[in-house]
This record gives C-alpha cells, structure tokens and sequence, in this order.
C-alpha cells in the first residue's frame, strides 16, 4: 500500500494512533508535544497517508506483525475529543450537540467489533446496536441539514449521508458473509469504512457552518 490509499485506515492513523502518544508525550514536554501534533497533521493534509508510511516503515523495520485494521478499529475506542478534534462540532445548537453525540456512540461502538465478534451471542446484540445507532446517526443529520446555509451546502451534506447509507448497506452484507466464511478482517475494514464515512458527513458538515 502506498501513500494516500483509498483505505479508511490511512485516514484514522493520526488521529486514532499518533495523536494519543502526542497526548501522552504532552505530559512530559508540552512544547515538543505540540509541535510534532501540527507538524503531523500540516503533513497529513499535505500527503494524505504519510503517517500510515511511516508507521508501516516502522513495523517493517522492526519486523512487526500487526492487523492494522483490528488494531486501529479497536483503538478508536480509546481516543479522546481532543485526538478527534477535526470531527467534532463547535456549534453550541442542540441539534449539533446531537450529531457530536449520535457520531461518536456509532463509533465507540463499531470499536468494540474486534473483542466482540468470537462470541456469536454477544456479537449478534452489537450487531442490533451498531443499526439502531446508525438510524440514530442519520435522523441526527437529517436534524442538521436545515441549519445549514444554501442549496450547495445542504446537497453536499446529502452526498455525504447517500455514501454514508451505501456503506452501512455494504457493512450489512459484509456480516452475512462473515456468519457464512468467518473472514473477521472483512468486518473490520467494512467498520472502518463507516467509521469514515461517518467522519466525513462531520468534516462536511463543520465546513458547510463553522
């Protein structure tokens, strides 16, 4: 995989992986901390996939086997608002609150899939969570899509939403063939293209009202 990808994972590791251990390192020295984040995330935006290079060329280093995809699924989980800052909403109206809300339980629970999913019974009620949040998460847009200014604006919003609900349809049948082949991988990478689906209708959003 080369840089800039069309993978979700690319997009999650700086800021489900890297940020963390900036926010660690922050501790210990605020100034370095701070700015390894912006000279990361300027780099990022520039070369989109650079910091999924880079740790890559690390593990490749070191002779690192890792499921990059459970890995990363699992430990978006872990992250803090502050390591999802660009995904989150400024706007103080209930109905962004709500998205903000609605987003981030969608996510923290398709981040509980690669711990879940060996236990048939405990997977299966995720399963149900993970639709109702995803219903959640799209009644929430809906709620939005009015406050937001011109014609131009609210079509973007919808493309987002459209490709959101293709990939939520995509991720259903990516569970039926998992209860028939077993391939959990298949489920990881289907969680984390709705992880950044979900991540993208919020940089939409943010962009189109902030």
């Amino acid at each position: 995989m080369t840089m800039g990808d069309e993978t979700p994972v690319t997009s999650l590791i700086l800021p489900v992986l890297i940020r963390p251990i900036l926010s660690q390192l922050e501790r210990r020295d605020v100034v370095a901390s701070q700015t390894l984040r912006a000279a990361l995330t300027k780099a990022e935006q520039t070369h989109p996939g650079l910091t999924y290079d880079l740790v890559m060329g690390i593990m490749r280093k070191g002779e690192i086997s890792v499921n990059m995809n459970e890995s990363i699924l699992r430990l978006q989980g872990a992250a803090s608002d502050s390591d999802l800052i660009e995904y989150r909403l400024n706007r103080t109206e209930d109905a962004f609150q709500e998205l903000n809300k609605k987003s981030a339980s969608l996510k923290r629970i398709l981040s509980r899939i690669p711990d879940e999913i060996t236990d048939r019974k405990t997977f299966l009620e995720t399963i149900k969570e993970i639709a109702s949040a995803i219903k959640k998460l799209l009644d929430a847009v809906n709620e939005v899509v009015g406050f937001i200014p011109g014609t131009s604006g609210k079509q973007a919003v919808e493309q987002r939403k459209k490709e959101f609900v293709k990939y939520s349809k995509k991720f259903s049948t990516t569970l039926k063939e998992y209860f028939k082949e077993g391939q959990a991988n298949a489920v990881f990478i289907s969680a984390l293209y709705l992880i950044h689906q979900t991540n993208q209708i919020m940089i939409t959003v943010k962009n189109k009202c902030e």
